[in-house]
């Protein structure tokens, strides 16, 4: 008999971080009370202020932490792909995403895992369905997201409602069949790459209500380049896709002319 393993059974939380010193260790102790046996993958790019040995201080109290380290900062999607990568080579059944700035609640992460468990490939945090915000959030950093979701809707055809969302979860089986070499995106632009990812491959997406919050301690990394680099995604996937399904019905179309 082939035995699959449920998602729920060895989750691992990954978390990017660049200067993330005063938040690192809340979040992580928040994680580990809302999911007892997940595993906390820190990425950190050579965080000038210490939140690498943070994470090692709080490795070496017990708690389930292991540190990917890098030479320096090389950007949002590349360390979720060095982290799904690292977590699915150490065993992992499912991997969430999560900033490390508390403005997604870990107590809503044993709901994405759920939804995993129940059938979907990826799970979305959205603050864009039924029971969903984002309060305290400034209105440009809303205006920004709620354009760059609308563009990627119209652009790529993607039906979620929150595809620019950093707080989900996959199953390993839909990471397995994603090739990462051609998620080339850093900022918010990946999780927009990702999401159309899974779609392409027909997987199933849930999207879970959550309040958004503002970030507590630390500064954003929320720029322009972060922007146009998603809006240059939306662009380019949406006309190769357009010309993909033109090419298409232009087969179809000579097929019934043969027939």
């Amino acid at each position: 008999n082939i035995h699959f393993e449920s998602p729920l059974s060895n989750p691992y939380v990954v978390i990017p971080t660049y200067n993330e010193a005063l938040n690192l260790e809340t979040v992580v102790r928040q994680i580990t009370q809302a999911v007892s046996n997940a595993t906390v993958l820190v990425v950190d790019d050579n965080s000038p202020d210490g939140t690498g040995d943070i994470a090692r201080e709080l490795a070496a109290q017990g708690l389930p932490i292991k540190i990917l380290s890098r030479p320096k900062k090389m950007g949002l999607g590349s360390a979720y792909r060095d982290g799904f990568a690292y977590s699915i080579s150490n065993g992992a059944s499912a991997c969430v995403e999560i900033d490390a700035d508390l403005s997604h609640d870990p107590k809503s992460i044993p709901t994405l895992l759920s939804a995993l468990d129940a059938g979907h490939a990826l799970a979305i945090g959205s603050r864009y369905v039924r029971g969903g915000s984002s309060p305290g959030l400034p209105p440009i950093r809303k205006l920004i997201s709620r354009g760059g979701n609308w563009y990627a809707s119209k652009a790529l055809g993607i039906t979620v409602k929150d595809a620019t969302a950093g707080f989900r979860a996959y199953t390993v089986a839909i990471l397995r069949r994603i090739d990462m070499d051609k998620i080339r995106a850093d900022g918010y632009g990946f999780q927009i790459e990702m999401t159309f990812a899974v779609e392409q491959l027909s997987g199933g997406i849930a999207e879970v209500p959550i309040a958004f919050g503002s970030r507590t301690a630390g500064e954003s990394k929320m720029d322009a380049r972060i922007v146009i680099e998603a809006m240059k995604f939306c662009t380019a996937a949406g006309i190769s896709l357009r010309l993909r399904q033109m090419e298409s019905r232009s087969r179809s179309i000579d097929y019934e002319k043969i027939l």
